[in-house]
C-alpha cells in the first residue's frame, strides 16, 4: 500500500473539502463531514518513515559495545536488548528484522549523529531527562529499561557503603548524566570524589581494572556486563546495591517528526502489552488462528487494523512480535537470570507483578 505524507495528505483534504464547500449545494454537506473524517482517519507516512521506505533500510545508533544492550560478535552479528528494539520497528516497518544497519556511537556521539539524520532511531542506553527532551530537539519514546547509577570496587577492598569513597578516585565516561550524577552525590555527601573521566567506554573500563581509580561508576546494568565481559574473574569485583540516581532509559528520535515517534512508540507499547496478553514469538500463529480473546486479535490485526493508524499495515505488530519475541523475552534474552550478566527483572517487570512496564493499551 502507498501512504501519503502527512503534509500531502493534509493538503489534499483540506483541497477537496474546500472544492465541496465552494462548488456543492446544503445535501453535500453530509459528503463534506464523511470526507474530513476520512481525510482525519487515513493512514499517514512523516518524512522519516518515507525516507525509511525508500532506503528499504533502518538506521539505528547503538552503543559501541555493551553486553546485553548492544554488541556485535566476530562476524559482525549485533545482540542486546536495544539492537532488538531496532529489530522490532524494522520488521513492523520493512517486513524484515534483519534490514537494519547499526551505528556504533560513543556517549559524545549519539545526540548529534540522530540530530544530524545520520541514524532514524538512537537506541542506546540512554537516559530519559528534562534537559534532553527539552534542549537536544529529540524526542523520547517509550522506557525500555529502568535502571539506577552505581558502583563497582574491587572486593579485596572491603568497601561496605558509598561513604568510604570519601576522596577516591572514581572512573566515568563524558557526555553522559553519570558524570552529573557523580557530582552531585559527591557535594551533597561532602565526599570530594575526585572523577576520572574518559570519552570512550573502552578507555573507561581499561583504566578502572587496571588499577587507575578506586571505583567506577555507570548505570548498575552496565556495570554488571562491564564485569561479565572485561573482568578477569568477575567474583573480584562487587556492585554496590546502594544507587544514587534514577535512570529511565529508551529510545529517542528527532523531534518534529510526530508520525515516527508514534510508530517507534507504539512498537515498543505492544511488545510490552504482548507479554502481559501472553502472546509469544511461538504462539502467535496459533492466538491469531484460535484465539477468542479480543484484545489479543485486535492487537494480531486479525478483527481490527490498526495499522492504519499509524501509517503501517494490519499485521505490522505481529511480524514485530515474531522477529524478536515479546518484551519479557527480549530481556530474558539478552540480560536475564540465564545470561551472563544475571540480571533479575525487578523494576522491569511488568506492573501487574510488581515492576513498572505498563504499556498504554491498543485499542
Amino acid at each position: 500500500m502507498t501512504y501519503l505524507t502527512s503534509s500531502l495528505r493534509t493538503s489534499l483534504c483540506t483541497h477537496l473539502v474546500t472544492l465541496l464547500k465552494s462548488y456543492l449545494v446544503r445535501p453535500a454537506l453530509m459528503t463534506i463531514l464523511i470526507l474530513a473524517t476520512l481525510c482525519g482517519e487515513t493512514a499517514t507516512a512523516g518524512k522519516t518513515l518515507d525516507s525509511i521506505r525508500q532506503k528499504d533500510l533502518l538506521s539505528c545508533g547503538v552503543n559501541t559495545g555493551l553486553s546485553g544492550f548492544a554488541q556485535a560478535d566476530s562476524q559482525g552479528k549485533w545482540s542486546g536488548i536495544d539492537v532488538d528494539i531496532c529489530k522490532a520497528v524494522a520488521a513492523a516497518v520493512l517486513g524484515n528484522a534483519e534490514k537494519v544497519r547499526y551505528t556504533p556511537l560513543s556517549a559524545p556521539q549519539r545526540f548529534t549523529a540522530l540530530q544530524s539524520g545520520e541514524v532514524d532511531i538512537l537506541s542506546r542506553n540512554t537516559t530519559f531527562t528534562l534537559t534532553r527532551d527539552a534542549s537536544l530537539g529529540l524526542s523520547q519514546t517509550v522506557v525500555t529499561f529502568f535502571d539506577g547509577q552505581g558502583f563497582m570496587v574491587p572486593t579485596q577492598l572491603g568497601i561496605k557503603n558509598l561513604k568510604q569513597l570519601k576522596g577516591a578516585t572514581v572512573c566515568v565516561q563524558s557526555g553522559t548524566t553519570t558524570e552529573k550524577n557523580l557530582t552531585d552525590f559527591s557535594k551533597a555527601n561532602k565526599l570530594d570524589i575526585k572523577p576520572i573521566v574518559f570519552e570512550k567506554i573502552e578507555a573507561a573500563n581499561a583504566a578502572y581494572f587496571a588499577g587507575r581509580c578506586k571505583a567506577y561508576t555507570t548505570d548498575a546494568s552496565g556495570l554488571a556486563s562491564i564485569r561479565s565481559k572485561e573482568a578477569k574473574n568477575p567474583k573480584d569485583h562487587v556492585i554496590m546495591a546502594e544507587l544514587i540516581s534514577k535512570e529511565p532509559m529508551g529510545p529517542m528520535v528527532r523531534r518534529g517528526d510526530e508520525e515516527w515517534l508514534a510508530v517507534v512508540k507504539w512498537v515498543i507499547y505492544g511488545l510490552i502489552e504482548a507479554e502481559e496478553y501472553g502472546i509469544t514469538a511461538s504462539n502467535i500463529e496459533q492466538l491469531k488462528a484460535n484465539s477468542s480473546d479480543p484484545k489479543i486479535l485486535r492487537m494480531l490485526g486479525k478483527t481490527e487494523d490498526t495499522g492504519k493508524l499509524l501509517g503501517l499495515d494490519r499485521d505490522w505488530l505481529a511480524r514485530a512480535i515474531l522477529s524478536t519475541g515479546n518484551y519479557g523475552e527480549i530481556f530474558e534474552r539478552n540480560l536475564g537470570e540465564k545470561t551472563a550478566l544475571g540480571l533479575k527483572r525487578g523494576l522491569n517487570a511488568q506492573w501487574g507483578k510488581g515492576g513498572l512496564m505498563y504499556a498504554v493499551p491498543i485499542r
